[in-house]
């Protein structure tokens, strides 16, 4: 079968966007799977993070759904979600829309671009939830909010949130000195573990100065990613609850990919994060996919040059202010 693709990102963080509102596909959730496998190997295949698969629905303008690059679903991504919601404006010829996720119909926008020329949105993250057994993590205690849990770390200090994609999140003086130990940790609760059963994405964040934070995260069913969108989100608010930031204000969140910015709201009942960044269009394709879904063959491909050059700026700028910050 052949199928039109289009590889996108959010921060560097890179998808595969399969629009399934104008084509019928007809995959089944093998199919799903097994494509996720193929296309975002980064050695044999396309190369991504993982797959958004953009769909029709019958309670908004369009669906999401996305899946890791190691075939497993994840409930929400924003990276992803502003590269969805471009997608469906344009598609549609509108600003703003409802796209539904797993477990939340979230409200995106067309905003004033980050930079010129690059293309941004803003998405709702929510639901957000501090309750451990919406992660799951099984602790005896129902919420994890700056304290140890002394079989991880001696020294780190950590919160778990729901966004309703699972985080633990540490505050760390220097990204850079315990990548070793970063990575263990990461690997560790995503393998078998008796405190999260399903995994969790852990992001590791350094406060610059006020309203500015680097975020690094190892991504469940990834890895360490050039940006995870959900974290970025999370690490906000969490740092908000430390008193490094303010609610309500924006806060430019850093990642190895670029920049994003983010708002975090308290509620009624509890908090919603806006996130704010680039949706970027990398290039289109036709592919050809053998019978057994474990090959493929590009019939065409059209490279959005512009797009990627532009997108370059904005990591320039980035990596400028960084620089600027180190020599301080």
């Amino acid at each position: 079968m052949q199928i039109e693709i289009l590889k996108v990102h959010g921060s560097n963080n890179d998808f595969i966007l399969l629009d399934e509102i104008t084509h019928e596909y007809h995959f089944t959730e093998e199919q799903r799977r097994k494509l996720a496998i193929l296309l975002c190997d980064r050695e044999t295949g396309v190369g991504a993070d993982g797959i958004l698969y953009t769909m029709k629905s019958e309670k908004a303008q369009g669906r999401m759904r996305v899946f890791n690059s190691d075939g497993s679903e994840a409930s929400m991504c924003g990276n992803g979600l502003r590269c969805v919601a471009r997608y469906v404006c344009e598609l549609l010829g509108i600003e703003e829309a409802i796209i539904e996720t797993m477990k939340a119909n979230l409200h995106v926008k067309k905003q004033e671009d980050i930079i010129p020329n690059v293309p941004t949105y803003q998405v709702e993250i929510s639901p957000v939830s501090f309750q451990l057994a919406d992660l799951p993590l099984v602790l005896p205690k129902n919420t994890l909010i700056n304290e140890k849990i002394d079989q991880l770390s001696p020294d780190l200090i950590f919160t778990a949130v729901a966004v309703p994609n699972p985080h633990l999140i540490t505050v760390v003086d220097d990204l850079d000195k315990q990548i070793d130990n970063q990575k263990s940790l990461s690997e560790y609760v995503n393998g078998p573990n008796e405190w999260f059963p399903e995994g969790v994405n852990v992001s590791f964040v350094k406060s610059i100065e006020k309203g500015h934070i680097y975020v690094r995260t190892f991504e469940r069913g990834v890895g360490f990613t050039n940006a995870c969108g959900t974290a970025m989100s999370a690490s906000s608010l969490v740092t908000c609850l430390l008193n490094l930031n303010d609610l309500g204000e924006k806060i430019h969140v850093y990642n190895d990919g670029g920049m994003v910015n983010c708002v975090a709201h308290q509620t009624e009942n509890s908090y919603q994060i806006d996130l704010i960044g680039n949706a970027t269009n990398v290039f289109k394709a036709t592919l050809a996919i053998g019978g057994d879904l474990n090959s493929f063959s590009f019939v065409q491909k059209e490279i959005f040059d512009d797009e990627n050059e532009n997108y370059k700026k904005l990591q320039q700028y980035a990596k400028k202010y960084l620089e600027q910050q180190k020599s301080l």
